[in-house]
């Protein structure tokens, strides 16, 4: 088996969870910015588009509805805004110039496939390669303390059961290091309506440890490995652009005579820096048995569970010449048929995870607050803490929750006040 293991995990069962508290933070004066990004011609919102601070490493990105939520400390609110998004022309914006609710257009890169600069190299696959051997050159190589905003929620079929979120600090190693990446628990909340899952409790074990192991450049070891790579076949598609750069596209799938569960999707890499810049890829899971091996931790034994769908994106950003993590999202679909039952229950867990700010650390060793650390095989709490309070996140980004989700959180606030 193929050894993508613990790393996206949905322990589908009853678990000991890990204790989650909430810790004190500094508060700052800041201004909150909200608006939504969109397409110039079509008007259709633009989800993952992303939004720095120029100057700084303070972001986050829209959501699925193409909306977003900046909060801008005092100091910076004469900066300028840059907002991104693979194949739209970059734009720039006056942080003084933008209201609540400003709607941001961006236009389409006009892209023309240049055969001379793809015929550069041999094929797809030498180009991946040289990518994923170029970390040294173009990727950050100190030690680095990220701030980040994890949501999680589980649905059974349309309806949310489980929401949980958390700011967290990521002790990120360097890209050329074999030491892993830490992830200290600053700030959490999460709620769980049992009744919705039923006797059966769908839970994601590694929280945003998950998110943070999508990061291909640094764990190329979860999806390509030196016996993996022949496995799969490569190929060009059409080339597009980001920030006015040209980005290959790299096609890939696992061979047809492959009958393990492999990956397939898209890479696009940078034409100037060969650094990946985002990846869009999905598990195959025609395989049933297989591919439930490689999710699910424990079950009960009169139940069949297995994924009908496995999902992932990973975004990087640039600054200053090195590029970093900075955005990824999960998204799992499981069908459940419990024997002598007629239905079936379909549950989707969706997790993604934003870097909102970062600053480089400058000694050797990662600092490291054990009561704060969390491990890759966390469960988050089932504790609805702080969903009473609307002002919970203070200063703190988090990504702007989507329509669904706000309904939620409005629902579990009355549930509240009623109780």
């Amino acid at each position: 088996m193929k050894k993508t293991g613990f790393l996206f995990v949905a322990a589908v069962c009853l678990l000991v969870t890990f204790s989650i508290s909430t810790y004190a933070q500094t508060t700052h004066s800041f201004k909150e910015l909200k608006g939504k990004v969109v397409d110039s011609k079509t008007n259709d919102a633009l989800i993952f588009a992303d939004l720095v601070i120029n100057t700084t490493n303070i972001g986050t990105i829209t959501n699925s509805d193409g909306e977003f939520a900046l909060k801008i400390p005092d100091s910076l609110l004469k900066e300028t805004l840059i907002v991104t998004h693979l194949g739209y022309q970059k734009k720039e914006l006056e942080l003084s110039a933008l209201n609540n609710n400003s709607k941001i257009t961006l236009i389409p890169a006009i892209t023309e496939l240049n055969e001379v600069e793809i015929a550069t190299y041999k094929d797809a696959e030498t180009l991946l390669k040289l990518t994923l051997n170029n970390k040294s050159a173009v990727y950050n190589n100190d030690n680095t303390v990220m701030t980040a905003f994890y949501r999680e929620t589980i649905k059974k079929r349309r309806k949310n059961a489980s929401l949980s979120e958390a700011v967290v600090q990521i002790h990120k190693a360097p890209y050329t290091s074999v030491r892993k990446d830490a992830i200290e628990l600053i700030k959490a909340r999460k709620s769980t309506d049992y009744n919705r899952l039923d006797t059966l409790a769908v839970k994601l074990q590694g929280g945003p440890f998950s998110n943070l192991y999508t990061d291909i450049i640094k764990y190329p070891e979860y999806i390509f490995t030196p016996e993996d790579m022949p496995l799969y076949e490569f190929s060009f598609d059409p080339s597009t652009k980001i920030s006015d750069n040209m980005v290959y596209v790299i096609n890939f799938k696992q061979k047809p005579n492959v009958n393990i569960p492999l990956y397939y999707g898209k890479l696009y890499i940078d034409s100037k820096t060969l650094a990946l810049t985002n990846a869009v890829y999905s598990l195959n899971v025609e395989n049933k048995e297989l591919s439930s091996q490689m999710y699910i931790r424990k079950k009960p034994r009169k139940v069949d569970v297995y994924p009908t769908e496995a999902t992932y994106r990973v975004n990087y950003r640039t600054k200053n010449g090195k590029w970093h993590y900075a955005y990824s999202n999960i998204l799992l679909t499981f069908k459940v048929n419990w024997e002598g039952k007629l239905f079936n229950s379909v549950y989707t867990l969706n997790s993604e995870m934003a870097i909102t700010d970062w600053t480089i650390n400058n000694s050797n060793e990662i600092a490291r607050t054990r009561d704060k650390m969390i491990r890759p095989t966390t469960i988050l709490t089932d504790e609805a803490s702080g969903f009473s309070d609307p002002k919970f996140w203070g200063e703190y980004n988090i990504i702007e929750p989507e329509k669904s989700i706000e309904s939620a959180i409005e629902k579990i606030r009355k549930q509240l006040k009623r109780t």
